[in-house]
């Protein structure tokens, strides 16, 4: 299960990317973007202080739930949703929901590739489906350092395109 650090910087990573390499125009995505898509791709994990919440400060007792509805395609279609209400309406708003769509996408994804599962398609289904990849090659660890592994890659790429070593 990745840990909320590589949410987080996976999906401004990515937003990063495609900001950089695919439009080209950053008018088109600009700089806080990337940040509110990094936020949101904490969202579908909402439901863990929430349980905690209800459960030791509120005192009311459920089951866990994390992973349930947070973590399926109904939850990305309701960001979709809103993104396409507004798009007639109001352009920076729909473009926010659509940048949140996609923090929410991704992390789900995530979820999927590196854990046992998500339930996509939940409440219709209960079926867990995830690859697992980091129990597949048998390396339980290599989960604690990808992050580390990650930022430094991109600090590099930030470093060879956009010179960062200037604004220190």
């Amino acid at each position: 299960m990745p840990q909320a650090v590589v949410h987080v910087l996976f999906t401004i990573i990515i937003l990063d990317l495609i900001r950089d390499h695919l439009l080209k125009d950053k008018r088109k995505m600009p700089l806080h973007y990337v940040f509110i898509g990094g936020v949101a791709g904490l969202l579908p994990d909402i439901d863990v202080p929430l349980f905690w919440l209800l459960n030791n400060f509120l005192g009311i007792d459920i089951p866990w739930f994390h992973r349930i509805f947070t973590h399926t395609f109904l939850f990305i279609l309701l960001f979709l949703a809103i993104a396409l209400v507004y798009f007639d309406l109001n352009k920076k708003i729909s473009e926010m929901f659509f940048i949140i769509t996609f923090g929410v996408a991704f992390h789900i994804f995530l979820d999927w590739f590196f854990s046992r599962g998500v339930a996509p398609l939940y409440p219709f289904s209960g079926a867990v489906y995830g690859l697992n990849v980091f129990g597949m090659l048998k390396l339980p660890l290599a989960a604690e350092g990808l992050e580390a592994f990650v930022l430094l890659w991109w600090l590099w790429h930030e470093e060879k395109t956009h010179k960062i070593s200037d604004f220190i």
